[in-house]
């Protein structure tokens, strides 16, 4: 499946409008086996914009391509510059509530496992076990020559040494961790090579239009034919790559519910749509159920940044 940048979504008028009613949440994780697929929207509350929300980045930006990021050196400085100073803002994002609440009902063993597009490590950081990263994770880089895999931090160490000084402010930080720098400000950013072969380093994560792993979609499908329920949370599902595992719960006849505050593509396949902020909306189907979820799990950084 290739992913293409999916600037802008216009929703049918005949959409289910959303709800306030949490009772149906409440209802599908009380009895278990809810399978969770989260967007960038469950972030939100930790200080990273969404993508296609009010004042979400697309409005200002467009996210790089596996095409453009291989295509030339100058499209990969401008790429790694804006990363590398977005890492240090994006790498102290710490979970929310929503992100707590979700940990919180793993923990009650109310889950069948947990899907997220986001690439900000911040289900593992509130203490949730087993997340399927589908778009893989900004901790991690990848060498596209010899396949080596290396910390993010270590790299990140590497581009302080070769860049001394590089400090610019930039105008934001966006939901894949790229920050928003002028071509001026980008200047003779230096990228550094793989330390093992010199090949060109990639973040571990998939840009758009490039392939999601083909073991990953399925293992994703299998928890959705394990699963039995399916809890969208912060996810506009404008791209497929979501979209397809509500398409797979509906024609299989499992409930999908979603958490969003804007429609969604998914929306007519759902039971319900529960427009609600996700901190608010998942602590108060925490309470329904008796759950406690307070700031007591780990509350680490999704990936603690480099020390200057």
């Amino acid at each position: 499946m290739h992913m293409r940048p999916t600037l802008s979504w216009t929703p049918a008028e005949d959409l289910p409008p959303g709800t306030t009613d949490l009772q149906p949440v409440a209802d599908a994780l009380g009895a278990g086996g809810v399978l969770v697929l989260s967007g960038a929207g469950i972030s939100t509350e930790s200080g990273i914009p969404d993508y296609r929300g009010e004042g979400g980045s697309l409005s200002r930006h467009t996210p790089m391509t596996y095409q453009d990021f291989t295509a030339g050196a100058p499209a990969r400085r401008r790429y790694w510059a804006r990363s590398h100073l977005g890492w240090r803002t994006f790498g102290r994002a710490r979970p929310n509530a929503g992100h707590r609440a979700v940990a919180a009902f793993g923990r009650r063993g109310l889950l069948a496992g947990v899907i997220t597009q986001n690439v900000d490590g911040l289900h593992q950081a509130a203490g949730s076990e087993d997340v399927v990263e589908l778009h893989g994770s900004l901790d991690r880089v990848v060498c596209l020559s010899c396949g080596a895999f290396s910390p993010r931090r270590e790299l990140a160490r590497r581009l302080e040494e070769a860049n001394p000084g590089f400090d610019p402010v930039a105008a934001g930080i966006n939901p894949d961790g790229d920050a928003d720098l002028t071509d001026e400000q980008v200047g003779d950013f230096r990228v550094v090579p793989c330390a093992i072969c010199g090949g060109i380093l990639k973040p571990d994560v998939v840009f758009f239009g490039e392939n999601v792993p083909p073991r990953r979609v399925e293992h994703c499908r299998a928890l959705v034919r394990e699963a039995t329920s399916l809890l969208v949370l912060g996810s506009s599902l404008t791209v497929m790559s979501g979209l397809r595992f509500v398409r797979q719960a509906a024609e299989a006849g499992k409930p999908v519910l979603i958490v969003n505050r804007d429609p969604t593509r998914g929306d007519r396949h759902a039971l319900a749509r529960v427009s609600v902020p996700l901190g608010a909306a998942l602590t108060g189907v925490a309470d329904r159920l008796g759950i406690p979820v307070g700031d007591d799990g780990p509350g680490r950084p999704a990936a603690a940044p480099p020390t200057s």
